[in-house]
């Protein structure tokens, strides 16, 4: 390793966290990582990673702690849980939890870190697993200057776009609006293509004009195969999804604030989950609306 190379578990080797574990190995890191599904160790074993078969294993000698998992309770399990990050990393050592979770959970997570010499930053990604594979998430980070500075190159190797947003809890907040505007926009990208074919017209030419102009974005660039192939293998699971849009209430709640789109967005996220829709890509909310028109999926 040269000298800049740390030693780093990663906690959680997922459709997104095997290839960051890859991208980290591939800086000249070592990486030790944990997950309970096989698929992942192998990934990253292929890769040049070493696998363990616990977290206090993997975590035993780390500078640096990474997690990647699905919600708060398996976040809270792995680094709070009585064998857990807390109970096994040496002082000092830097958590990075890189899931999507409640900003009070990442809150409570960085103040019980302080209290055993864990320094922690919350530092949620967005681009999905296009965006892992690639190492071009956006990341943003709660936590403070000194833990930002020390973390900084890490993420530079997972990530195009790396921001400091504020304390502890500050990257979840910032994640639940990205999850809010993620979701809005591709529910509103999914009615357009329906008024488009519904008018008798070719919904990926229509769609590939709106994607130049001012209503283009990355979730259209990313999702166009997605919309008009009716292709909806995961990329980022509607049930994820739903997780993320009880967040965003939860913070609205929390901030004191009204965001009645932000109600109907998140109802037609669990309308599609309760459609049977959670295991495909956030995309098949064009399923849940043709459906709801009456048009079966072409």
């Amino acid at each position: 390793m040269s000298s800049s190379a740390q030693t780093i578990a990663f906690i959680g080797l997922g459709i997104m966290g095997a290839p960051m574990a890859g991208h980290l190995v591939a800086a000249g890191h070592q990486v030790r990582g944990h997950d309970i599904a096989p698929a992942g160790l192998a990934q990253l074993s292929a890769a040049g990673g070493e696998t363990a078969g616990s977290v206090a294993e993997a975590v035993a000698e780390a500078d640096v702690v990474i997690t990647m998992l699905p919600n708060h309770p398996q976040v809270e399990a792995v680094v709070l849980g009585e064998d857990g990050v807390l109970s096994h990393a040496k002082p000092n050592t830097l958590l990075i939890d890189m899931s999507t979770i409640r900003p009070e959970s990442s809150q409570t997570i960085a103040r019980q870190g302080a209290e055993r010499g864990i320094r922690v930053l919350d530092a949620p990604v967005s681009g999905g697993q296009a965006g892992a594979v690639e190492a071009s998430l956006s990341i943003m980070v709660g936590g403070s200057d000194d833990d930002f500075a020390s973390a900084e190159a890490i993420l530079e190797s997972l990530g195009t776009t790396i921001v400091h947003v504020g304390p502890a809890g500050a990257g979840q907040v910032v994640k639940a609006a990205n999850q809010l505007l993620v979701a809005g926009i591709i529910a509103l990208n999914a009615e357009a293509l329906l008024l488009l074919e519904s008018s008798g017209l070719d919904g990926r030419k229509g769609m590939e004009v709106l994607a130049g102009g001012l209503a283009g974005s990355t979730v259209l660039n990313r999702k166009i195969d997605n919309f008009a192939n009716r292709e909806f293998s995961p990329g980022f699971r509607i049930d994820l999804h739903d997780k993320d849009m009880g967040i965003v209430e939860s913070a609205a709640r929390t901030a004191g604030v009204g965001l009645p789109l932000a109600g109907q967005v998140a109802q037609l996220v669990a309308a599609a989950k309760a459609h049977g829709l959670g295991g495909h890509d956030h995309s098949a909310l064009l399923a849940l609306i043709e459906d709801l028109n009456g048009k079966a999926a072409a």
